[in-house]
């Protein structure tokens, strides 16, 4: 040990130790002094900066909803508009508490409903926990102002200013508009979620649901900083949101007004098409109803009173509504009738007011108990003869009914673009075989020639039969659409008109027959509507009464007065029609529910329809005609 102690350099190992320790703590001091000039660099220097970084404050990525595309009639009118709004949206993430308890104290200022509160829950499971919600779409000032009083008892809760769906024409647009309403659970299980992230409404009718796509636009988004409380500070970065199109619509709003208004107190349909396109001028289902109702939200008392009100103002009748065509789908028959040729056109049929089957004693009777005396085809659609028609339906039979009904497109949708069309029934063997379970029986061939038994339409189809019958086969298939405009270009692109598979007679003599018949009933004295319709023409038009019964009568009943019937029992008054016959500008459909003879009340609707939209072209093509005949002047002026 001795000799180990003797080798050991003491004032070497001292200096050693003295130098790593004088290192050591030179190198701590360093690291302090670093330590200290960074905490007076955050503290003091930075201070400023990193202050309104304090409190938890965070970056927090928003969604920027795309701007709703607006609607315009054929004219540039509104027909759907956005309007300032705004909206109560919570941030669950930022919620302190639990989401129910902030709504329970949200509705202490806030008028929240049950819908609200559905709603909210069912968008709640497709957003994400750090994006916001809305409660409720619509703020109203006095709400807004009770919020911002009380904001600071409500972390994650916010206001968002933006847009609400408008409908300036209200009632009168109301089922082909259609309207938006909050987003559902359902509602996103349809769509790409992506489109909608930030979005609180979506199309649930008409055209509003018809065009979702093209009308709802991309979301963008925006960095913002935001406080412990989740209010924004101070934004960031953004990426802009792209606006939906916009859609200008063939309505007329004019024509639409004058065709919902000249229904009067009467519940029923008018469509209205241009010919020479297929584009809906109008097209009305009476009464209507207010939209606006359904943009944030339809209270419970409103739906209830809407669905309990006995005249179904949500019922889309134009559409919908599928109704016994009656007499006017004789000029129909009668074109099956001459092309398959069982019948002599000028060839005269006595007409005693009834007929019957033979081995039956059954009256099938004649609108006109009297009867209508020795009658040929034209005389037969000018009076509207019930047995020249039975006994035209005996020669052509069911088959051959069925197929020139389903050529014109009775028993098929339209196809139109707009949603929920229903079809209608052109019967057949097949038909009645398929759905009833039954064998066809003669009888029933009486009644399907005159537009009764099985055979139902819609109004929407009646218009675009007789849109056939003007073009003679050579028609459109209905739509609402005429162009949509890029918000961002400007550009404006046409929608292009589908035409209908042409009908091709064997005869082109047959349109004449069958135009010139239905012109009489109008021009003619003896024709059903020539007292009602007929009067004091400007222009000629071709035309067709229909009365649909709704209960039959007793074989030897007289029909009573119309008074005396209660209104549910009364028939349905139609009447079809297009002007001018040449070059024709509009074909009308008109259904009058329970409203007795078709000439005497649907007649003079589809007038007045008819008269509006034409003297309005008049004046236009009078307008153009004056500024082109003024050119020259104010050139050389």
């Amino acid at each position: 040990m001795a000799g180990d102690d003797a080798i050991k350099n003491h004032a070497a190992e001292r200096r050693l130790f003295v130098i790593r320790t004088v290192v050591a703590c030179g190198l701590l001091t360093l690291l302090i002094g670093l330590l200290f000039a960074r905490i007076y660099y955050l503290q003091v220097y930075k201070h400023g900066y990193y202050e309104t970084r304090s409190q938890d404050n965070r970056m927090r990525m928003a969604v920027v909803p795309p701007v709703r595309g607006l609607i315009f009639d054929r004219d540039g009118q509104l027909l759907a508009n956005n309007r300032p709004a705004y909206q109560l949206e919570i941030v669950p993430e930022q919620v302190k508490g639990t989401v129910r308890q902030t709504i329970d104290r949200l509705g202490r200022i806030v008028d929240i409903s049950d819908a609200d509160r559905e709603r909210f829950f069912s968008r709640l499971n497709q957003t994400p926990s750090f994006r916001g919600t809305p409660i409720k779409l619509s703020l109203t000032q006095a709400e807004v102002a009770r919020f911002e009083v009380n904001r600071e008892q409500f972390p994650g809760v916010d206001i968002r200013a933006g847009l609400t769906r408008h409908y300036p024409l209200g009632k009168y647009a109301a089922h082909i508009v259609g309207y938006v309403g909050g987003i559902t659970e359902r509602d996103l299980s349809n769509v790409d979620k992506k489109r909608y992230r930030g979005s609180s409404h979506i199309g649930k009718s008409g055209v509003e649901l018809a065009y979702e796509s093209a009308l709802h636009g991309y979301p963008g988004s925006r960095v913002v900083e935001t406080n412990a409380s989740g209010r924004a500070l101070r934004q960031l970065d953004e990426t802009p949101a792209k606006a939906g199109d916009s859609l200008i619509l063939t309505l007329d709003s004019g024509l639409q007004k004058a065709a919902y208004n000249a229904l009067g107190d009467k519940d029923g349909a008018v469509v209205a098409l241009d010919p020479q396109n297929g584009g809906v001028l109008a097209l009305v289902s009476k009464p209507g109803y207010n939209p606006d109702l359904f943009v944030d939200g339809i209270s419970h008392a409103n739906y209830a009173k809407l669905i309990s009100d006995p005249h179904k103002p949500l019922y889309n009748r134009a559409l919908q509504g599928q109704y016994p065509p009656g007499s006017t789908i004789k000029p129909v028959m009668a074109i099956g009738a001459l092309e398959t040729g069982v019948i002599d056109p000028d060839k005269k049929v006595w007409c005693p007011g009834y007929i019957t089957l033979p081995g039956s004693d059954h009256h099938y009777r004649d609108w006109k108990r009297s009867g209508q005396g020795w009658i040929n085809l034209t005389q037969a659609i000018e009076r509207s003869s019930d047995v020249y028609f039975y006994k035209l339906g005996m020669k052509l039979g069911i088959d051959d009914i069925h197929r020139y009904g389903s050529m014109f497109g009775l028993g098929h949708k339209t196809g139109i673009d707009l949603p929920r069309e229903n079809a209608g029934i052109m019967p057949s063997r097949e038909w009645k075989r398929g759905n009833r379970g039954q064998p066809w029986y003669p009888g029933e061939t009486l009644i399907t020639v005159i537009g009764q038994g099985y055979t139902t339409s819609t109004p929407l189809q009646l218009a675009s039969m007789v849109s056939e019958i003007a073009e003679r086969g050579h028609a459109y298939r209905p739509h609402v659409l005429k162009a949509t405009k890029n918000p961002q270009s400007g550009e404006v692109t046409p929608y292009k008109p589908e035409a209908l598979p042409p009908i091709q007679l064997k005869d082109e003599r047959h349109w004449n027959t069958v135009i010139n018949a239905m012109r009489g009933v109008i021009d003619n004295p003896h024709g059903t509507a020539h007292h009602y319709v007929g009067m004091n023409l400007k222009y000629p038009i071709a035309g067709k009464s229909g009365s649909a019964q709704v209960a039959g009568l007793p074989q030897n009943e007289v029909a009573p007065d119309l008074a005396s019937i209660p209104y549910k029992l009364r028939e349905h008054a139609l009447f079809i029609a297009f002007a001018p016959i040449e070059h024709p500008k509009i074909a009308v459909a008109v259904l009058v529910e329970h409203g007795g003879g078709g000439s005497s009340v649907a007649g003079p609707i589809a007038r007045e329809v008819i008269d509006h939209y034409l003297d309005q072209q008049s004046q236009n093509d009078s307008r153009q005609a004056d500024n082109a005949s003024a050119s020259p002047s104010q050139q050389d002026s």
